[in-house]
């Protein structure tokens, strides 16, 4: 087992989601403070635009356009310059606020919902997995999921991955030439960890952070996991990237939940030097 020791990137954040890296930049949705940010490589932010209600995932479509979860009213929003524009409608479809996603090399966005009304204490609820394609229609890609989170594509392609939060484990899907999914299974049970967001590295493994114990996990399709890097306080999702493919970016709230609640900025990147970088893509 490998552990890791990580050092501080980017502080003074509420709660950072959905780390991408794009242009020698890490971008990222500060949820609570409805800000999307660029990150340089030493740190320093520029604020890109701000979403009303509650920014997200975060994506690029393959030809460069930034897409953005509006979370609260259910949309998903193409950004332009320091503005947003509406892209995709799910207030329709969705049964809950909408999460995190993932891009297919089609330009195809794989998105969660929460399910239910978390903010309001409604009881748990399965939920599906959407697919808004290139045209802007919108197809139901999976059923039965709970809290689907972070998700993330491998395989050349071919394996979509995501984080069911409340079951505790990730779970993939086969990804046809139509962009359908099938042949869902389990890729890996974390037992009592809550996963939140998810990246991949080359070799297909899956660094997931799993919000209830405070740690980034490596794990291998099956389960077996090959590293940890443990925080004191909330892990929520990671990204690989820099000049070499191999820092790993990590997102965590260094606080409690209510101190959260309580909008307290103890949000913050840290960034760790890994042996696998991401795919050629990233």
């Amino acid at each position: 087992m490998t552990k890791h020791h990580p050092s501080l990137f980017a502080e003074d954040f509420i709660f950072l989601e959905a780390p991408r890296w794009h242009a020698n930049r890490l971008w990222v949705s500060d949820v609570f403070d409805h800000t999307v940010y660029a990150l340089d490589p030493d740190g320093s932010r520029q604020k890109i635009c701000e979403v009303p209600h509650r920014p997200s995932g975060l994506g690029f479509l393959p030809d460069g356009t930034l897409i953005v979860v509006s979370s609260k009213d259910r949309k998903l929003m193409r950004i332009v310059g320091n503005s947003i524009a509406e892209y995709a409608d799910l207030s329709g479809m969705a049964s809950g606020d909408v999460n995190d996603f993932a891009v297919d090399r089609h330009g195809r966005i794989y998105v969660g919902n929460f399910g239910y009304d978390y903010d309001a204490g409604e009881p748990r609820a399965l939920t599906d997995l959407h697919r808004v394609d290139r045209d802007g229609s919108i197809s139901v890609a999976a059923t039965g999921l709970d809290f689907p989170n972070g998700s993330v594509i491998i395989n050349e392609g071919k394996t979509l991955v995501v984080a069911e939060t409340w079951l505790g484990r990730l779970t993939a899907f086969d990804i046809d030439e139509e962009g359908k999914l099938g042949n869902r299974r389990i890729f890996a049970d974390l037992g009592t960890r809550e996963p939140d967001g998810i990246c991949a590295d080359a070799a297909g493994a899956i660094w997931v952070g799993c919000f209830n114990t405070g740690e980034f996990l490596r794990v291998l399709d099956g389960g077996t996991i090959t590293d940890i890097i443990a925080f004191d306080g909330r892990a929520v999702s990671c990204t690989l990237g820099g000049a070499d493919g191999r820092q790993l970016f990590c997102t965590v709230y260094r606080g409690t939940l209510d101190e959260l609640i309580a909008r307290k900025r103890n949000g913050a990147v840290f960034n760790v030097q890994v042996d696998v970088p991401g795919p050629a893509s990233s």
